[in-house]
């Protein structure tokens, strides 16, 4: 079996780190339904400013707030402003890696989306191909 991104959101910037509550991220549901994100999933959390890398579990915020808020130990490890990366993967056998069509979103500094992509892999004769298509139209 192979691990797979299948969602992220890359460069979202974090709005709060609560230290003293329950450990998770509390993210808008709609970027996370956006890219199939679900509540109470455990994502691996990439922080662009100090490069720290950990995983914790997900709670929706308010929709259309735009949040992204580290809590409990996770806050440790971000402060509000940093740039992140959050994403969800799944697992598969190589067969069917041409069927998965991640989704990305990428964000403004303000956690406004910029760009929706998505990725694609095809085989070819002797291996696999790799491309990167906008997703501005879903």
């Amino acid at each position: 079996m192979l691990k797979i991104i299948r969602g992220k959101l890359h460069g979202i910037f974090v709005t709060d780190a609560n230290l003293n509550y329950q450990g998770s991220i509390t993210l808008d549901p709609v970027h996370c339904k956006a890219v199939g994100i679900f509540p109470l999933e455990f994502v691996e959390i990439w922080n662009k400013n100090n490069g720290a890398r950990f995983s914790t579990y997900v709670i929706y915020g308010e929709a259309d707030s735009r949040c992204c808020v580290l809590n409990g130990a996770a806050a440790r490890n971000c402060q509000k402003g940093d740039e992140i990366i959050i994403a969800a993967y799944t697992f598969c056998k190589e067969e069917s890696i041409t069927t998965k069509k991640p989704k990305i979103l990428m964000f403004n500094s303000d956690n406004t989306i910029s760009k929706k992509i998505k990725y694609y892999v095809t085989k070819n004769s002797e291996w696999y191909d790799f491309s990167i298509v906008d997703d501005q139209d879903e």
